[in-house]
């Protein structure tokens, strides 16, 4: 049996798709999958050194990184509706100068920032769950939020000022490549790729037929977070992009990656 270290976050999202593998619901091929769980910017900083086998990554993180890492073509989270938010206690601010926190040097959320605004300067890179409190105190004048803080920024008084991943979609017509799951680009962890997809894509599945199962693991991962937001959470980001990415998922990517070039943040 093969043992890889599979590093992905304690979201909803992630817990929902790997429980199945890493709770014996499915056949691994033989494979045995030790989980590793972080903050998604200490996943990102952590691929710089190559610390595990397989690691959830954002894209931004990803494309920086295509020299050690192959993308795996399930378990990636894109989709329509679904991407990050600028909000603040008033949407009327004056943002090159606004104190901005934002989720993660290498999240995507904070690429999409710099392409929608590049004159966007004043930013301090804080946990994504401290932002909304940080909004709501002052002590930021604004916060971009990525995954529950979507659903959960009206209790902290703010209001959005920009929803990036609509603006995404209008410029683009293509889902938001938010997040992937990568594997290390050596011997013998690249040779296992497509056992490694096919592994995720059955607990993919498994999750979506046994709806049920994983909700314990899930909800002891998300903390306090209410059943309808944990719901609403994986319904958002788990999908058919999930299962595959597909030509469309790709071509997401490659668009991602064409205008960080254009704008020479790549």
């Amino acid at each position: 049996m093969t043992r890889l270290d599979i590093a992905f976050s304690t979201c909803p999202n992630d817990t929902f798709v790997f429980h199945a593998m890493l709770h014996d619901c499915i056949d691994t091929r033989n494979l045995r999958f030790v989980p590793h769980m972080h903050d998604v910017e200490a996943l990102n900083q952590k691929a710089f050194s190559k610390t595990f086998h397989i690691s959830k990554l954002s894209f931004y993180a990803y494309l920086k990184l295509r020299h050690s890492y192959e993308i795996l073509d399930a378990g990636s989270a894109l989709g329509y509706g679904c991407g990050p938010l600028l909000v603040g206690r008033t949407a009327d601010l004056s943002l090159s100068e606004a104190k901005i926190a934002v989720p993660g040097e290498y999240t995507t959320a904070y690429l999409l920032l710099r392409l929608w605004h590049p004159e966007i300067r004043n930013v301090e890179i804080t946990r994504f769950d401290n932002i909304l409190e940080g909004v709501q105190i002052g002590r930021y004048d604004a916060g971009l939020i990525i995954h529950e803080g979507r659903f959960i920024y009206p209790e902290y008084n703010c209001v959005e000022i920009i929803d990036l991943g609509k603006w995404w979609e209008d410029k683009t017509s293509l889902p938001i490549p938010l997040g992937c799951i990568a594997v290390r680009k050596e011997s013998p962890y690249l040779d296992l790729k497509t056992d490694i997809e096919s592994v995720i894509r059955r607990s993919v599945e498994y999750g979506f037929q046994n709806r049920d199962a994983s909700r314990e693991y899930v909800k002891f991962h998300a903390q306090e977070m209410e059943d309808p937001v944990i719901d609403g959470h994986i319904d958002l980001y788990v999908n058919n992009f999930t299962l595959s990415l597909g030509d469309t998922g790709r071509r997401a990517i490659q668009t991602l990656e064409e205008r960080a070039r254009w704008q020479k943040i790549l």
